[in-house]
């Protein structure tokens, strides 16, 4: 980078953010109500004085509401904040300040400086008499991070993303840094974006597709200033859901420091993962930013055109707040959905994305008013766009603000996270009543929800564990939530968690008598195991596209809290030495993944019908209750089987299928299950049943067991067994 550039041209609006080119770099940025825009490049990320400020004079620089300039002489690795002028009526929703130093938000990446944190460039003062001071003179720049200008070249060797199609995918939802974080990874560059790359080989012995990541793109994790009031440790915002830049990946997971380092080293995760045949998914934050409310600090769309970027209340000064974290994007400003369209397109084109899974994803269907759209803009941009159309597009399809859309996401092809499946599932194996029918409508595919907007089971994001809640081994060791690690005094995290401790709360000492105990502690941790298997079975089983939480394959803790957003630590990292502790249960999940993909009949593209499509005079599928019989759907209770075809024609597949019949018993007590014959010419084998020790819970491929017909299969209280047909 030039010292002292002095070549300054009018540049142009066409590319939004920072071009390097041959000769310079091309700024633009959009303002509408700001009266000037200025300019600021540092020598260094640290520095709070410039070497090159310019401000820019809106009749060459400005072509309608972008502002522009061309710095000859700078390159990629140059530092820049922007500076906007204008009026301060925060009743009108205008809060610019000269002082302030903002984000481009288009920015490819940021400057790291340690111990930072947004809270440190506040503009308000919580002791004055109405905490707002945004308009004070007091400059921030010397504690923000910079913007760095970014080159895209990349040796991409041939690379393109896999695009997989949905319901062949089996996702795995990780943490980029937490994958490789805890000492036990043995990772040379722990929680780094090459961290993931050496995780790969735990990756593919699992078996899975798709690596779902929570946010990758630029947040404050420093914002959290509490402190663990059991160990005095400062909290951090580990999960990532507060975003400031949603071009730039997160600079703090390189191993690299280099200035724009972050953006090559995540090209390489990206790459090497590919290369691996895994896709790669993004959790992508449009539903707010890092600024918070109208107390919060002034970083970059707040300084830039506060009433574009956001939804604002009657009352300009005050924000409406859908998201529960302060603010809300103003998704269906034409300014905004520009925004967004980029943003995906950057990340699809330049860094070869597979997918997104839209985090409260219905505030994208909200107007400027904060009400539901019927076929809002921006959804069925990002459904209809032309690049993405291969891109995996998945909503969290609700908001804080009260809406709820599962199984009716507007705008075409989206996938959603099906939230009705998790709970279902998680009441029957928890031996609740009434539970039978939820779970066998989830199982098949959640028909209620998809079917009458013609979308496809695959349509149905399948989960029972996800970041935000139990992990798997939590879900049945504990009653209620434990979080007071999170200095909330355990009132965050939510209390419908369907789980249960099958008689004690939480891990069971080893080799110390508790003072109190309702049962054997070998029967709970008996019990306990096998409930997990339980759920993975159910949850790789089903009909539409599963989601595994990371950790789960090996029964990874979080100690009951079912909110760690902000534990950075030993609860949140992956402790693979669990993989040896609890190797039975890591046999069984990587088996069950790779049964799942060797077998169409559970990856069926469309919706049972109960008839049959081959003439073979047996239905897709066929029900059976406790007695064997065709189920009575209102008094059914604990125990329901189901029996599949698998013929090409019945499953929708370019081949035969096996057949298979899946057993579930919800009831504590074991019963007797008699088992009906298995089409002509064939006979039944058992490739399942929880109840098993390992190996026996689950059989390699060709080692099947040949089951008696018409005999009565003795299933274990709270037990799966999956039956699959053979030919004689």
């Amino acid at each position: 980078m030039t010292e002292n550039p002095n070549i300054l041209l009018a540049g142009s609006p066409s590319t939004l953010g920072a071009t390097p080119t041959a000769g310079g770099v091309n700024f633009a940025i959009f303002s509408r109500n700001a009266e000037a825009l200025v300019l600021s490049v540092y020598a260094r990320a640290e520095d709070a004085k410039p070497i090159l400020e310019f401000r820019l004079d809106p009749h060459h620089n400005r072509t309608g509401d972008i502002w522009h300039v061309f710095v000859a002489g700078l390159g990629p690795g140059a530092f820049y904040l922007w500076h906007a002028e204008g009026p301060y009526i925060p009743t009108r929703g205008l809060r610019f300040n000269r002082h302030r130093g903002l984000v481009d938000p288009y920015a490819k990446a940021l400057s790291t400086l340690p111990g930072w944190h947004f809270s440190a460039a506040r503009a308000y003062d919580p002791d004055s008499p109405d905490g707002d001071l945004s308009h004070s003179d007091r400059d921030n720049t010397g504690l923000m991070p910079k913007c760095v200008v970014v080159a895209d070249s990349f040796d991409w060797q041939g690379d393109r993303p896999l695009n997989y199609p949905l319901r062949h995918c089996v996702i795995y939802e990780a943490h980029v840094k937490g994958l490789s974080r805890h000492e036990s990874a043995k990772a040379k560059f722990p929680g780094t974006y090459k961290g993931v790359v050496e995780m790969i080989p735990h990756l593919k012995s699992l078996g899975i597709t798709s690596v779902e990541f929570l946010p990758v793109m630029e947040f404050d994790e420093n914002e959290v200033l509490r402190k663990n009031p059991r160990t005095g440790e400062r909290l951090r915002n580990y999960w990532g859901y507060s975003t400031i830049a949603f071009f730039a990946p997160k600079a703090s997971y390189a191993a690299s420091q280099e200035p724009g380092g972050q953006v090559e080293e995540f090209k390489f995760m990206v790459r090497e993962l590919h290369r691996a045949g895994l896709e790669v998914i993004l959790d992508i934050v449009f539903n707010h930013t890092a600024e918070g409310n109208e107390y919060g600090p002034t970083l970059s769309f707040r300084g830039l055109d506060n009433p574009i970027y956001y939804l604002l209340d009657e009352n300009h000064r005050f924000y409406r707040n859908f998201s529960g974290c302060g603010n809300t994007l103003n998704c269906n400003h034409p300014v905004v959905r520009s925004l967004i369209r980029d943003a995906l397109h950057y990340w699809v084109c330049e860094m070869h994305i597979d997918g997104f899974r839209f985090d409260l994803g219905s505030i994208l269907g909200r107007d400027q008013n904060g009400k539901m759209l019927e076929n809002p803009p921006v959804l069925e941009e990002i459904a209809e766009d032309p690049i993405l159309r291969h891109t995996k597009i998945i909503a969290e399809a609700w908001d804080a603000g009260g809406a709820y859309q599962v199984g009716w996401f507007p705008g075409g092809r989206w996938a959603e996270w099906n939230d009705r499946f998790r709970d279902d599932v998680r009441r029957f194996w928890r031996g609740d009543d009434r539970a039978v029918q939820g779970f066998a409508t989830r199982v098949t595919g959640s028909s209620d929800l998809y079917l009458r907007d013609g979308r496809k089971p695959f349509h149905s994001i399948n989960y029972l564990t996800s970041h935000d809640g139990f992990t798997l081994r939590d879900l049945v060791t504990y009653n209620a939530k434990h979080n007071d690690d999170n200095g909330e005094g355990n009132r965050d995290g939510g209390d419908g968690n369907w789980s249960y401790n099958y008689g004690a709360e939480g891990e069971l000492p080893i080799g110390q008598p508790r003072p109190v105990a309702s049962c054997d502690d070998a029967e709970v941790t008996v019990i306990r195991e096998r409930q997990a298997r339980n759920i993975l079975a159910t949850l790789l089983l089903s009909i539409g596209t599963p989601m595994l939480l990371g950790g789960d394959e090996f029964l990874r803790t979080q100690k009951g809290n079912n909110n760690a957003y902000c534990q950075d630590n030993d609860i949140s990292w992956f402790d693979y030495s669990l993989v040896k502790d609890y190797a039975g249960h890591f046999r069984f999940a990587r088996e069950l993944v790779a049964f799942r993909l060797r077998h169409p009949a559970f990856r069926r593209p469309e919706f049972f019908t109960g008839r049959d499509a081959d003439y073979n005079a047996i239905p897709d599928i066929v029900w059976y209750d406790d007695e064997g019989l065709s189920p009575d759907w209102a008094r059914v209770e604990h125990m329901i089987a189901w029996r599949m075809d698998g013929s090409r024609a019945d499953i929708i597949s370019d081949r035969d299928d096996n057949d298979f019949l899946a057993i579930c018993n919800a009831w504590p007590e074991a019963r007797d299950w008699t088992i009906h014959a298995a089409p002509r010419g064939k006979i039944w084998t058992r490739v399942i049943d929880t109840a098993l020790p390992s190996p026996h819970d689950i059989v390699a491929q060709g080692l099947e067991e040949a089951i008696s017909p018409q005999t009565a299969y003795r299933m274990a209280g709270r037990s799966f067994v999956l039956l699959m047909s053979k030919t004689l």
